[in-house]
């Protein structure tokens, strides 16, 4: 498994709960995009709708503009391709108060794309930094070694 794009900011901003592994509905430029590591996961989200997920807010550009169709529009809502029961857990999830769906990475299994997704709560500023003061005692025990 290979990643091709990661949210790191998605780590950082929340606190990931429960992960799922989703199919997307892309189209083939977009495919060839994703693979050529082109796109940008932050400030995307998933929502649950009439019994389907959908991928909301996340931008792939056209592979070649020169040969994109002339509607295209990179940040178009996608449908997630799950089963039943996770989509029904997912929907369950999110109208909990504090949660939502976050994508987390865009990454190869064998010849298909999946994208992982993830249940998460906001974290708040005092996590946050907390974090950061986490991250760089760690960095600072590896400079000493």
């Amino acid at each position: 498994m290979t990643d091709l794009i990661r949210n790191k900011k998605a780590a950082f901003d929340f606190e990931l709960l429960d992960r799922f592994e989703a199919g997307v509905e892309l189209l083939g430029t977009e495919v060839k995009s994703i693979r050529g590591g082109q796109g940008k996961l932050e400030g995307a989200h998933v929502v649950v709708r009439g019994g389907e997920a959908y991928l909301v807010g996340a931008s792939i550009p056209p592979f070649q503009k020169a040969n994109a169709p002339r509607d295209y529009e990179p940040e178009r809502v996608r449908r997630l391709l799950l089963k039943n029961k996770e989509i029904l857990e997912l929907f369950t999830e999110s109208e909990k108060k504090g949660l939502t769906i976050v994508p987390i990475r865009w990454y190869n299994k064998q010849r298909m794309l999946k994208l992982e997704i993830a249940v998460a709560r906001g974290k708040k500023k005092h996590d946050k930094r907390q974090a950061i003061k986490e991250r760089e005692f760690k960095r600072d025990l590896k400079r000493e070694e």
